[in-house]
């Protein structure tokens, strides 16, 4: 699968750059990329040099030593934007290009189907629990689930016909996410999402916190009705992840060089778990090779975390009313992401707002303007490319289908979208 990626060239950094982000694809990573100043040799001798080592965070234990370098910046060749996939068109079929038109059959009657799982007598609670299936939503994740499930429903036997069970993993993971988004208000007293008003606004922090716990505990009964103990243990994984993330991201470290380990491994718990353990439910319903269930895995996890760097490039990016939620929220909730964890390499005095969590008056504006200064929404979003085409890596070993194709087409538009 031919990529056009640019030479890397940092005044600084050198040939260890390409080392350093090679290392997000560990061992079984894609071929070299050509075009670079210098050989695997050299960077592996300037990463020497420099002390840079990174151990991919697979969702195991991991250690992420950020290079201590005061910038880090390293192009695509040909890229023109920040958002640019410069990845070469792999899609075969121009017909597949939008995925939600694929997967759009499968989808249908998606938030009908979970209001029929919040069957509850109390009006209040079911107006509650419905609040955000309202079909406005994107329904991503289902989206990815449904198609996963197809490519590899046809990789294994040339069925591309979606299964009850793995429909109902798709139904089951946006209503997880769904009640995650509930308690994640609550924890951020936020007063807006995906363009109005929060549970927690309209019906108090009690009442929403009663309405997340309902949504999970109905989406746990639609589980255990599938039958089938490896994808139970498979999707409680993904509470417990949500769970322990959550907690990752009310800490902080004080090593600079842990701080990137640590958003990492929040950003895969709060986000990218979901969708790769969706993922591999869905390939161990449709095939018993448990390569194929790494591949869908692997797949899931890499655009998943891809998903949250761009989101938050986009909190710096993006206008609230295009996200449909307050513009430099991460700031405000006192949160150090990508952008600001690659700008603080640029400019050091922003550890001392990172460590206070932008708690004095003006340190959100200051620390904003940092990084719009720096380059760290640039370097977060080519670090989302390298997470995308690692995922474009591992569905291309599944055999030829609309359906995978579509998902290699997903990644683009994980890159490209801006809200």
């Amino acid at each position: 699968m031919a990529v056009g990626w640019g030479r890397c060239c940092s005044s600084r950094a050198g040939p260890a750059l390409f080392g350093f982000f090679r290392s997000l694809l560990g061992a079984a990573g894609p071929p070299p990329l050509s075009g670079l100043r210098a050989g695997r040799a050299a960077a592996g001798a300037e990463m020497s040099r420099l002390g840079l080592r990174m151990h991919y965070f697979l969702g195991r234990s991991s250690v992420f030593s950020f290079p201590k370098i005061r910038i880090i910046f390293w192009r695509l060749h040909h890229t023109t934007t920040p958002r640019t996939c410069s990845c070469s068109k792999t899609v075969s079929d121009e017909r597949y290009k939008d995925p939600f038109k694929l997967g759009r059959k499968d989808l249908k009657n998606l938030y009908e189907d979970i209001k029929k799982e919040l069957l509850v007598s109390a009006a209040e609670l079911r107006e509650m629990c419905e609040y955000y299936f309202d079909g406005k939503g994107k329904a991503f994740r289902p989206m990815i689930v449904v198609l996963m499930a197809r490519a590899c429903n046809n990789h294994y036997n040339n069925s591309g016909e979606v299964q009850p069970g793995q429909r109902s993993v798709a139904i089951i993971a946006e209503m997880i996410h769904t009640a995650s988004l509930v308690h994640d208000d609550i924890i951020d007293d936020a007063d807006s999402r995906r363009g109005k008003m929060t549970v927690n606004q309209i019906w108090g922090e009690r009442k929403a916190v009663l309405a997340g716990d309902f949504i999970l505990s109905a989406a746990s009964v639609a589980l255990a009705r599938i039958g089938n103990t490896a994808i139970i243990s498979v999707l409680t994984q993904v509470i417990e992840d949500l769970v322990r993330g959550e907690f990752l991201q009310l800490g902080s470290k004080e090593n600079e060089n842990e701080r990137f380990a640590h958003y990492l491994e929040k950003t895969f718990k709060k986000t990218a778990s979901l969708i790769a353990n969706s993922c591999k439910a869905v390939s161990i319903l449709g095939c018993p090779d448990p390569k194929v269930h790494e591949i869908a895995y692997q797949y899931g996890k890499n655009v998943g975390i891809a998903f949250q760097l761009i989101d938050d490039v986009l909190d710096f990016t993006s206008c609230a009313d295009k996200l449909g939620k307050p513009a430099a929220a991460d700031l405000k909730l006192g949160l150090a992401t990508g952008p600001v964890l690659f700008a603080c390499q640029q400019f050091p005095e922003m550890n001392a707002l990172i460590m206070r969590r932008f708690t004095l008056p003006g340190d959100v504006e200051r620390a904003r303007q940092y990084v719009l200064q720096s380059d760290g929404v640039q370097q977060t979003t080519y670090l989302a490319q390298r997470y995308c085409h690692q995922a474009m890596h591992e569905i291309s070993k599944l055999r030829p289908s609309p359906e995978r194709d579509a998902l290699i087409q997903l990644t683009e538009i994980v890159l490209t979208r801006d809200k």
